[in-house]
């Protein structure tokens, strides 16, 4: 009689963790996710507030492997993605200039976290819960989460998780895998949001329907000086031109980093008027009728930002343990779904 497949635990269910899951179910290997978040998709994230939906983590993505081009492809057929941004402009000290480049970006539709649902769909997940420690029993790995309750038994266990994370669960059972991550440096980043009841002013010489607009950094002062890299104007975004006037604002890492135990609301006060600072001269933004942030810990790996992937069979152990994420291959949304594809075949193949 022939074995049933083993197992395989995915602790993590961002993109990485997701794109794991789904090459090994495409094998016929079962797989169970757990993840502390109470849905999906790790950094891209989409909150939903009373009269808006706002991303709080990647704002867009682009395409560049052969392999996330053909994913790509069926999240376009299946109406999940869409191209954006098109009025996409970048302000400096010389003032706001349409900024061209010959990089297609996408976003979900009708907001970014469709694209990780898309990738969760006939996966099992469990979600509000965090693993907070591994035990071997035999062959086989059972997971104990923060109530105490253990989950398995499971063959093998796929840590998709920011890398200081990752190493804790993996220092009393694997030192090689726990000696690995900490040579992955992942940057903590505040993400915050603004919503208005009037729309935004027109601004001079700009599109009145802009999108997107890049901060130029100031050569003159320290990055950790500058709070703002990054704004977009969510009510600009495919699937949500119902919605009220509002902005996600993205602050510089060196920033993140000086200021990573503030607290919220000051953190997005504080991107609100690094915004208003860069507004051309007489424009007056209104008052923001919600204003908030959210602090990502672990937002975007450093060390390996080049995009040179980590080779898989230094982030496999024999004894079932394994690891993915962006951290293992560069800060793009591509790069955690390569990360979490390519384990996913390697796993496959180790079982065939």
């Amino acid at each position: 009689m022939p074995h049933a497949p083993a197992t395989t635990a995915i602790i993590g269910a961002g993109i990485a963790g997701l794109a794991c899951g789904q090459a090994l179910q495409a094998h016929g290997l079962p797989v169970r996710l757990f993840d502390k978040a109470r849905g999906p998709g790790g950094r891209l994230s989409t909150r939903r507030l009373e009269h808006a939906a706002v991303d709080l983590g990647a704002q867009f993505f682009s395409v560049r492997d052969p392999a996330f081009r053909r994913q790509v492809a069926t999240w376009r057929e299946a109406g999940v993605v869409a191209p954006w941004p098109d009025s996409l402009w970048e302000a400096s000290e010389s003032g706001w200039h349409r900024y061209r480049d010959k990089v297609e970006r996408l976003i979900g539709a009708p907001r970014m976290s469709a694209v990780s649902r898309r990738l969760a769909e006939g996966l099992t997940l469990a979600t509000g819960i965090r693993i907070e420690r591994l035990e071997p029993r035999g062959d086989d790995w059972w997971l104990i989460d923060q109530h105490g309750e253990r989950h398995g038994p499971f063959a093998r266990v796929v840590l998709a998780l920011p890398s200081p994370q990752a190493q804790a669960l993996l220092e009393p059972h694997e030192p090689s895998l726990a000696t690995a991550c900490e040579a992955v440096i992942q940057r903590p980043c505040w993400a915050a949001w603004a919503c208005f009841e009037a729309p935004l002013p027109d601004l001079p010489e700009v599109d009145d329907d802009w999108q997107a607009v890049r901060l130029a950094p100031d050569p003159t002062r320290s990055p950790a000086e500058q709070p703002l890299r990054f704004v977009s104007r969510n009510d600009h975004k495919p699937g949500r031109h119902g919605q009220g006037e509002s902005l996600s604002l993205l602050a510089r890492l060196e920033w993140s980093e000086a200021h990573l135990e503030r607290n919220a609301e000051s953190v997005a006060r504080r991107l609100l008027e690094a915004f208003r600072a860069q507004l051309p001269a007489g424009v007056t933004l209104p008052e923001p009728t919600s204003l908030g942030a959210h602090r990502w810990r672990y937002a975007q790996p450093d060390v390996f930002a080049s995009g040179e992937a980590v080779n898989l069979d230094h982030r496999r152990s024999p004894n079932g343990l394994s690891l993915c994420g962006d951290g293992w291959r560069g800060p793009r949304v591509e790069d955690a779904w390569l990360s979490g594809h390519h384990l996913g075949e390697a796993l496959a193949a180790d079982a065939s």
